[in-house]
């Protein structure tokens, strides 16, 4: 089981830009994910480490944008990690031991 995924912040920020076309804005990710920004922040930032979101830091009207977004071996890993789940929940329902 890939533990970076499995985390639940994780988990929750590359089903978030899966769901929402591949990428998001920062602050429309906290707010989604009721996550603080230092949380989200750190977060983001083990997964950008893993390749598996890219972050691209703008100004917008002179204000900082940072968006975010999941990549190729993010959907990859995320596609993986939940088959494994469904793997083990199928499992669990027809009686067998994990």
């Amino acid at each position: 089981m890939n533990r970076i995924v499995h985390e639940q912040s994780r988990l929750k920020i590359l089903v978030h830009l899966s769901s929402a076309g591949g990428k998001a804005a920062f602050p429309a990710i906290r707010e989604a994910l009721e996550m603080t920004a230092g949380n989200l922040s750190i977060q983001i930032k083990t997964l950008e480490e893993s390749g598996y979101v890219a972050t691209e830091k703008s100004f917008v009207e002179n204000k900082p944008r940072t968006q975010v977004s999941i990549t190729e071996e993010g959907r990859e890993a995320l596609i993986q990690y939940l088959e494994e789940m469904e793997a083990l929940l199928a499992g669990l329902k027809a009686g067998a031991k994990p």
